[in-house]
């Protein structure tokens, strides 16, 4: 449960509803201990566990992962190979905790390019979760912020031309819920690991005021402990999104935001 703290900065203390991760480091993770690319990425499911316990264990709404990025198709063909093995064999031994912990799991990105094994799987791993009510788990495959925009674009283009929606109608509230994650809020913390100060075309929409953390810890390395400390520093932040602070509509979008 979210609790007021006192402070000059902001009204409440809260954890953050949704946080983003582009999980980065699992390649100079293993090539520093002399081992073959895909074994980092082996070492980045362990990871992933990690965060979502911590975020479970902090009643944190929805953690989104950006496990596979629209340009990624461009590494070598090996190592996407070892991948997609990688995201399926996670799928087939980890519904079941997910249906324990009552965590949802959700997809998005394109999915026309994997293997119809992959789709299978993915599909079936959804209607599994879709009852779920602990938790969203996001798991960006083949996605592209770039992407997700002209995917919304050409929805309501559909739309508007099917004589279902009007080009008046369409605004700002009607765009994000058209976009892959419309029914969630939009991240409140992102996360990047691996040292790179960079978003790498990843919810450029959703992220217009989400609060940025990077770090210097390669994925395989980022614990519970790193979470901890991820989320302490969001919260020592004033967000005034775009407002000016102690002014009566800074505080009334405060409370707004952070209505439980």
């Amino acid at each position: 449960m979210n609790k007021p703290f006192e402070s000059n900065l902001i009204k409440w203390r809260p954890e953050p509803r949704h946080i983003a991760i582009i999980m980065d480091g699992n390649g100079r993770w293993a090539s520093r201990r002399g081992l073959p690319v895909p074994a980092g990425h082996r070492a980045g499911v362990e990871a992933v566990r990690s965060a979502l316990k911590g975020c479970k264990d902090k009643g944190i709404e929805v953690l989104t992962l950006f496990a596979f990025s629209s340009e990624n198709w461009g590494r070598p063909e090996t190592e996407v190979r070892a991948l997609m093995a990688l995201l399926c064999h996670y799928l087939r031994r980890e519904v079941e905790q997910l249906q324990r912990d009552s965590v949802r799991l959700r997809f998005i990105g394109r999915r026309d390019r994997l293997s119809l094994r992959l789709q299978r799987l993915m599909i079936r791993s959804e209607e599994a979760t879709a009852a779920n009510t602990g938790a969203t788990l996001v798991l960006a495959v083949d996605y592209g912020g770039q992407w997700d925009v002209i995917d919304a674009v050409r929805k309501l283009a559909s739309e508007v031309a099917a004589g279902t929606l009007s080009a008046d109608e369409i605004n700002s509230d009607r765009f994000e819920q058209t976009l892959s994650l419309g029914d969630l809020p939009p991240p409140d913390l992102c996360i990047r690991t691996g040292g790179d100060a960079r978003i790498s075309n990843f919810m450029l929409w959703q992220l217009a005021y989400t609060e940025f953390y990077f770090c210097e810890a390669l994925w395989p390395d980022f614990d519970e402990a790193a979470l901890t400390r991820a989320i302490e520093d969001f919260q020592s932040r004033e967000r005034r999104f775009g407002l000016r602070s102690g002014s009566d509509i800074f505080s009334e979008s405060l409370d707004k935001t952070w209505s439980p």
